[in-house]
């Protein structure tokens, strides 16, 4: 039996849509029922079009996947702003033809941060957040090793919508107001260079306004012929060093020289006879593979409720343990393979009851808006890459004459001095942004991925469940609806789960149904079909596509 030939067992009668003023469906929940892409050669699927054709184009002219995957990125800093910036992170799963590989190109804290000021200062907004920015060095680095077109091909589309503008899309516009009313609380001189870059005259624009950013043009064709050297240890560096000197922040051009992108060797587990590749920390990797193995030790059942409870029991332990845990590896007090032991993953399984359990209570769920992208080439290769500022537009940091964000991921870092990840100078700091893969008796099925902080891994474990239990196709298991655990016994179900609800409260949980798509991720898949080419998906709650060819 071919892993997708079954369809998800729900479907649901279209419904009449209501707009909103960004053009958003509300009101009523939108039907998510879109129909999967099938590629003879190769596809793109992210939360962006542009970003989507990017790749495609990439693609289309003989870059490999990797090369698309890096195009779509690049476009995505671009069209998606209030997501993910230059000033980013970024994580990725590379599948060579071969074998997989694995990119942590995550930055450090400033080498002169302290737990004592972190203490005493924000570490949410503004320059005290403020961690090295990885992704420009990721680009580099992914295009080094599996590039085929030259680097600044990349940059083409990106540098073309940051000059002459692109038209904002519905999604992107709703979070851009958010992030707007975020900064206008802020009140700090530092903040202000935010708001001059990315508002209209101090509007933020809606969808469909006509948006531009001469600044970031100017910083891409610099990254682009510089191979990114000019924000690590040149002229955007000096910029960026000297805007912290005069405005109270730490980040030096010895921090940004120190920089380096990680290779490292991917985690799996095994689950439903496929296995799901995760990268190691300092990402929550680990998070959706503990719970897969808990689940993996656990009957099968027909019964929806009672899969669902176990699920998100499953889900809640391996984030409480992950919180607990993860680090910077040079800084974890424990090997991360001990925690995808058997012996720990029963251990942890014995915790699941007919009851909700409660955590510890500091175990919350963080927001943040991602971006991820999934590509695939004609040739084998294939990606899964994500990248993010962290809580939307990250620290609100702009260095004048940049034209970007800096992010906020020191915003992840403990202020318990007995905790690995505590906040201190040098250190990447624990990471909520994972890209996913599948592969069955080691041949590859595919690149996935789900965005939206710690929903990441209970998205993870959710498709996993729908592909691999139900044997749903990737768009049918991006349709299907999600739960989303945020603290103690608390969880948000979206509206078509809502016949879950009173059995689940009389387990223990305490439910709410949210009509508001933010808290459960986008996401997108694509995978090997049986019979040749591809199968791809891309989530109805966000703007995106998948582009094919």
């Amino acid at each position: 039996m071919d892993l997708y030939d079954q369809p998800c067992p729900s479907r649901r009668p279209p419904q009449r849509l209501a707009e909103t003023a960004f053009g958003r469906r509300s009101s009523t929940y939108p039907t998510l029922d879109r129909k999967p892409v099938y590629a003879r050669y190769g596809a793109v699927a992210t939360s962006h079009p542009l970003a989507a054709q990017s790749g495609l184009q990439v693609l289309r002219t003989g870059g490999s996947a990797v090369d698309a995957a890096v195009a779509a990125a690049i476009t995505l800093t671009v069209t998606q702003p209030p997501a993910n910036d230059i000033g980013a992170d970024l994580f990725a799963l590379v599948w060579d033809g071969k074998q997989l590989h694995g990119l942590n190109a995550s930055g450090r804290t400033p080498a002169a941060l302290s737990l004592e000021a972190a203490a005493a200062g924000n570490l949410t907004r503004g320059w005290l957040s403020v961690t090295v920015p990885g992704a420009p060095a990721g680009w580099r680095d992914l295009h080094h090793r599996f590039g085929s077109l030259p680097f600044h091909h990349l940059f083409r589309d990106a540098i073309r919508y940051a000059r002459d503008g692109h038209p904002v899309s519905p999604t992107v516009a709703e979070h851009w107001h958010r992030e707007a009313r975020i900064n206008a609380s802020l009140g700090n001189d530092v903040f202000r260079e935010w708001q001059k870059v990315f508002t209209l005259n101090g509007r933020p624009p809606k969808a469909g306004d006509m948006w531009a950013n001469p600044e970031a043009a100017d910083t891409l064709e610099a990254i682009a012929q510089s191979g990114a050297e000019t924000l690590y240890r040149g002229t955007l560096a000096r910029r960026i060093a000297a805007h912290a000197r005069r405005t109270g922040g730490q980040l030096s051009e010895e921090d940004l020289a120190a920089h380096e992108s990680l290779w490292a060797t991917p985690l799996h587990v095994s689950y439903r006879s496929h296995e799901v590749w995760e990268l190691p920390p300092n990402s929550q990797g680990l998070a959706p593979l503990m719970a897969l193995q808990i689940l993996e030790g656990l009957p099968e059942s027909d019964n929806v409720f009672q899969w669902t409870h176990h699920a998100i029991e499953a889900t809640k332990i391996a984030l409480t343990d992950t919180r607990a845990h993860v680090a910077d590896r040079d800084h974890m007090d424990v090997d991360p393979a001990t925690l995808l032991t058997p012996e720990l993953a029963a251990a942890r399984r014995a915790l699941i009851s007919d009851r909700a359990w409660t955590p510890p209570p500091e175990v919350t769920a963080p927001k943040n808006d991602t971006v991820y992208v999934a590509a695939v080439d004609a040739n084998g290769v294939m990606v899964s890459l994500i990248q993010s500022t962290f809580m939307g537009a990250g620290s609100h940091v702009v260095t004048p004459g940049t034209g970007f964000s800096l992010q906020n991921r020191a915003a992840g870092m403990s202020l318990d001095p007995a905790h690995p990840n505590r906040a201190a100078g040098g250190k990447r700091p624990f990471h909520t942004i994972i890209p996913g893969f599948l592969t069955k008796g080691g041949s590859p099925c595919g690149p996935f991925g789900i965005v939206g902080a710690h929903m990441q891994p209970q998205g993870h474990v959710q498709l996993m469940i729908k592909m691999l239990d139900q044997h749903a196709n990737p768009q049918t298991a991006l349709d299907a609806p999600r739960w989303c655990w945020t603290s103690g016994r608390s969880v948000l179900l979206e509206p078509q789960f809502s016949n879950l609800a009173d059995d689940l409260r009389a387990a223990g949980h305490d439910v709410a149904i949210s009509e508001d798509l933010t808290p459960f991720g986008v996401g997108q898949i694509a995978q090997r079909h049986a019979t040749g080419g591809y199968i791809a998906g891309s989530d109805p709650r966000g703007d995106g596509l998948v582009a094919a060819w």
